[in-house]
């Protein structure tokens, strides 16, 4: 059974905030609050569920490989990303919380990751997109995490972990490049990034004005806020599809980037679609979706866990 925080935590609110103001790292249970633990599992099972569930995203589309060593790259990366999703878990180990429960007895629609990864990927066009689009959100999430995080055992996996997202992008960004030399090749690639580009822009939540980050941003569970991870992304992203003649609905703005479509909007994951013509909707309206989940969602965690079962 999993240790509630109120039964491993032995610091107070306040010796927390003096122990982080006095520039020390927090190593484990004896330096955490209640509030801390129950803060850090959050974003630990969020970050290993996302890292676990593309396993089952990028092997669908790694089928399409064109030639047996591209097949090879894709593993690897499939074999980076489990090996990511194993160092969450072992950390929240660590942290009281029962690792097979957590990963084989969790109901699909329990485990929390974004949902981009509800939509299969169908082809190596689509895949190597996402190594090019998710994986660059995966690092810039993650490499603010590393800069910023105040648990010393993450902050120190993560520097591997950092190395090996960079290897992820390499891949897509190569492979982007090479097919959008071919005018027939690009079409594709530009099919993919019609859907997948704004799927990505809802990775990094809701707007800042409709969430708190007080306690994540205090207790260095994240640097930057939504929005301004989302323009680090963007920052990324849109430059390198302009250079390839990608389209995407983004443009440079200022110090920062500006979206040029509905957002948020109505997406028909069926049909891999975005419902522009119909203009924006609520973020409430896209909460329903994300807690709905998406079409692959059962699939992927029944072949996760089918082995365990």
């Amino acid at each position: 059974m999993t240790l509630s925080a109120e039964e491993l935590a032995p610091r107070t609110e306040d010796e927390v905030r003096e122990h982080l103001a006095a520039g020390k790292l927090v190593e484990g249970l004896a330096h955490m609050s209640p509030e801390y633990l129950n803060g850090i599992r959050r974003i630990l099972t969020v970050s290993a569920d996302t890292e676990l569930i593309s396993a089952p995203a990028y092997l669908r589309a790694a089928q399409h490989a064109p030639a047996l060593n591209n097949f090879g790259s894709a593993v690897s990366i499939i074999q980076d990303e489990l090996a990511h999703a194993h160092i969450g878990y072992r950390l929240l180990g660590d942290l009281g919380v029962e690792m097979g429960p957590l990963i084989y007895e969790r109901e699909a629609g329990a485990f929390k990751y974004p949902y981009a990864f509800d939509v299969p990927l169908d082809s190596w066009h689509e895949l190597v997109m996402a190594n090019a689009l998710y994986d660059q959100a995966g690092f810039v999430l993650l490499s603010d995490v590393h800069r910023s995080s105040t648990f010393g055992p993450w902050k120190r996996a993560l520097a591997k972990v950092d190395k090996e997202e960079t290897f992820h992008l390499r891949h897509g960004r190569t492979w982007v490049k090479k097919l959008c030399a071919d005018p027939v090749e690009k079409a594709r690639v530009q099919a993919a990034a019609d859907w997948m580009f704004i799927l990505t822009l809802e990775w990094f939540g809701l707007p800042d004005e409709r969430t708190r980050h007080g306690i994540q941003l205090e207790y260095g569970f994240k640097g930057m806020s939504n929005d301004e991870l989302r323009q680090a992304w963007m920052a990324a992203v849109v430059p390198f599809m302009e250079e390839v003649g990608i389209d995407v609905p983004a443009h440079r703005e200022g110090e920062g980037y500006a979206i040029d479509c509905p957002f948020p909007a109505r997406f028909d994951a069926e049909a891999k679609r975005w419902l522009l013509d119909d203009g924006p909707i609520s973020w409430d309206d896209v909460m329903v979706r994300w807690k709905g989940r998406g079409p692959m969602n059962r699939d992927y965690v029944a072949r996760l866990q089918r082995g365990n079962r």
